[in-house]
Protein backbone atom coordinates (compact mmCIF):
# COMPACT_ATOMS: atom_id res chain seq x y z
CA UNK A 1 0.00 0.00 0.00
CA UNK A 2 0.98 3.33 -0.96
CA UNK A 3 2.19 5.46 1.97
CA UNK A 4 0.09 8.54 0.71
CA UNK A 5 -3.02 6.69 0.84
CA UNK A 6 -2.60 5.21 4.81
CA UNK A 7 -3.81 8.35 6.10
CA UNK A 8 -7.33 8.25 4.18
CA UNK A 9 -9.48 6.09 6.78
CA UNK A 10 -7.29 7.42 9.77
CA UNK A 11 -8.36 9.49 11.99
CA UNK A 12 -6.24 12.98 10.80
CA UNK A 13 -8.46 12.75 7.92
CA UNK A 14 -11.62 13.36 10.28
CA UNK A 15 -9.97 15.95 12.37
CA UNK A 16 -10.52 19.09 10.32
CA UNK A 17 -14.09 17.79 9.21
CA UNK A 18 -15.45 18.20 12.94
CA UNK A 19 -14.84 22.11 12.41
CA UNK A 20 -15.99 22.21 9.23
CA UNK A 21 -19.13 20.68 10.53
CA UNK A 22 -19.06 23.19 13.12
CA UNK A 23 -19.29 26.16 11.93
CA UNK A 24 -21.54 24.71 8.94
CA UNK A 25 -24.40 24.13 11.48
CA UNK A 26 -23.37 27.59 13.05
CA UNK A 27 -24.04 29.46 9.56
CA UNK A 28 -27.60 27.20 8.83
CA UNK A 29 -28.68 28.61 12.81
CA UNK A 30 -28.44 32.16 11.57
CA UNK A 31 -29.97 31.07 8.48
CA UNK A 32 -32.60 30.13 9.99
CA UNK A 33 -32.82 32.88 12.75
CA UNK A 34 -32.67 35.86 9.68
CA UNK A 35 -35.66 33.50 7.35
CA UNK A 36 -37.78 31.62 9.81
CA UNK A 37 -37.41 33.42 13.12
CA UNK A 38 -39.18 31.20 16.31
CA UNK A 39 -42.49 33.66 16.84
CA UNK A 40 -42.34 35.57 19.94
CA UNK A 41 -45.62 33.93 21.01
CA UNK A 42 -44.37 30.73 20.54
CA UNK A 43 -41.15 31.34 22.69
CA UNK A 44 -43.12 32.12 25.36
CA UNK A 45 -45.12 29.71 25.29
CA UNK A 46 -42.04 26.94 25.75
CA UNK A 47 -40.79 29.52 28.36
CA UNK A 48 -43.98 29.13 30.27
CA UNK A 49 -43.91 25.34 29.68
CA UNK A 50 -40.53 24.63 31.08
CA UNK A 51 -41.53 26.13 34.03
CA UNK A 52 -44.16 23.52 34.59
CA UNK A 53 -40.98 20.85 34.23
CA UNK A 54 -42.01 20.15 37.93
CA UNK A 55 -45.17 18.54 37.55
CA UNK A 56 -46.22 18.40 41.33
CA UNK A 57 -45.30 22.17 41.11
CA UNK A 58 -47.88 25.17 42.56
CA UNK A 59 -48.27 27.80 40.42
CA UNK A 60 -47.80 30.83 42.73
CA UNK A 61 -50.07 33.55 40.78
CA UNK A 62 -49.20 37.25 40.95
CA UNK A 63 -51.65 39.21 43.10
CA UNK A 64 -50.08 42.39 43.08
CA UNK A 65 -47.68 44.64 40.49
CA UNK A 66 -47.41 48.00 41.33
CA UNK A 67 -46.08 48.81 37.97
CA UNK A 68 -50.15 47.85 37.09
CA UNK A 69 -51.98 48.23 40.91
CA UNK A 70 -50.25 51.11 42.55
CA UNK A 71 -50.97 54.93 42.19
CA UNK A 72 -48.06 56.44 40.82
CA UNK A 73 -45.95 59.23 42.72
CA UNK A 74 -45.24 62.38 41.27
CA UNK A 75 -41.41 63.06 40.83
CA UNK A 76 -40.09 59.12 42.27
CA UNK A 77 -37.37 58.13 40.26
CA UNK A 78 -36.22 54.52 40.08
CA UNK A 79 -39.11 52.94 41.68
CA UNK A 80 -38.70 49.47 42.51
CA UNK A 81 -40.92 47.09 41.26
CA UNK A 82 -42.97 45.58 43.93
CA UNK A 83 -45.01 42.12 43.18
CA UNK A 84 -46.70 39.19 45.71
CA UNK A 85 -47.65 36.18 44.44
CA UNK A 86 -49.63 33.72 46.43
CA UNK A 87 -50.03 29.94 46.12
CA UNK A 88 -52.27 28.37 48.99
CA UNK A 89 -51.18 29.42 52.36
CA UNK A 90 -47.50 30.33 51.03
CA UNK A 91 -47.10 34.50 50.12
CA UNK A 92 -44.18 35.57 48.21
CA UNK A 93 -43.41 39.06 48.23
CA UNK A 94 -40.37 40.37 45.68
CA UNK A 95 -38.98 43.38 45.33
CA UNK A 96 -37.21 44.06 42.10
CA UNK A 97 -34.48 47.26 41.06
CA UNK A 98 -31.63 47.74 38.83
CA UNK A 99 -29.52 46.07 42.05
CA UNK A 100 -31.28 43.02 41.94
CA UNK A 101 -34.06 40.88 43.90
CA UNK A 102 -34.96 40.97 47.44
CA UNK A 103 -37.70 38.78 48.89
CA UNK A 104 -39.68 36.99 51.38
CA UNK A 105 -41.53 34.09 51.83
CA UNK A 106 -44.34 34.16 54.54
CA UNK A 107 -44.72 32.56 56.66
CA UNK A 108 -41.44 32.32 57.36
CA UNK A 109 -39.56 29.45 56.35
CA UNK A 110 -36.18 28.13 54.87
CA UNK A 111 -36.61 27.23 51.32
CA UNK A 112 -34.45 26.76 48.38
CA UNK A 113 -34.99 29.41 45.42
CA UNK A 114 -34.44 29.66 41.82
CA UNK A 115 -34.57 32.86 39.68
CA UNK A 116 -35.67 31.11 36.17
CA UNK A 117 -34.46 33.05 33.12
CA UNK A 118 -35.55 30.49 30.14
CA UNK A 119 -34.19 27.22 30.25
CA UNK A 120 -31.08 27.88 32.62
CA UNK A 121 -31.95 28.33 36.31
CA UNK A 122 -29.95 30.68 38.41
CA UNK A 123 -27.60 30.19 41.22
CA UNK A 124 -29.51 28.09 43.81
CA UNK A 125 -30.63 30.52 46.65
CA UNK A 126 -31.30 29.67 50.23
CA UNK A 127 -33.67 31.80 52.58
CA UNK A 128 -32.65 32.87 55.80
CA UNK A 129 -35.16 31.89 59.20
CA UNK A 130 -37.20 34.60 58.58
CA UNK A 131 -37.91 33.79 55.19
CA UNK A 132 -36.17 36.11 53.24
CA UNK A 133 -33.92 35.87 50.38
CA UNK A 134 -31.23 38.45 47.76
CA UNK A 135 -30.58 37.54 44.28
CA UNK A 136 -27.85 40.65 43.00
CA UNK A 137 -28.36 40.80 39.65
CA UNK A 138 -31.51 42.06 37.91
CA UNK A 139 -33.35 39.73 35.83
CA UNK A 140 -32.49 40.73 31.92
CA UNK A 141 -35.54 39.24 30.19
CA UNK A 142 -38.45 37.17 31.52
CA UNK A 143 -38.19 35.66 34.80
CA UNK A 144 -40.14 33.70 37.26
CA UNK A 145 -39.15 31.98 40.59
CA UNK A 146 -38.78 28.79 42.28
CA UNK A 147 -38.74 27.73 45.56
CA UNK A 148 -38.69 24.47 47.17
CA UNK A 149 -40.28 24.36 50.37
CA UNK A 150 -41.14 21.59 52.89
CA UNK A 151 -44.59 21.18 51.46
CA UNK A 152 -43.25 20.91 48.35
CA UNK A 153 -42.41 23.50 44.82
CA UNK A 154 -43.86 26.16 44.23
CA UNK A 155 -43.47 28.14 40.51
CA UNK A 156 -44.07 31.82 40.18
CA UNK A 157 -45.94 33.53 37.55
CA UNK A 158 -43.59 34.32 34.60
CA UNK A 159 -42.69 38.25 34.62
CA UNK A 160 -41.48 40.52 31.50
CA UNK A 161 -39.08 42.81 33.29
Amino acid sequence: MDDDMSDIGGEDAFEGEDVGLDLLEEELRRATAILDPVPAELRQIAVDAFALHDLDAKIAELTFDSVVDAIPVRGATDVPRMLTFHAGGVTVDVELSAHGLMGQVLPPQTAGVEVLGGPVAGSPLQTDAMGRFTYGEPPAGPFALRLRTGQGVLVTDWLTV
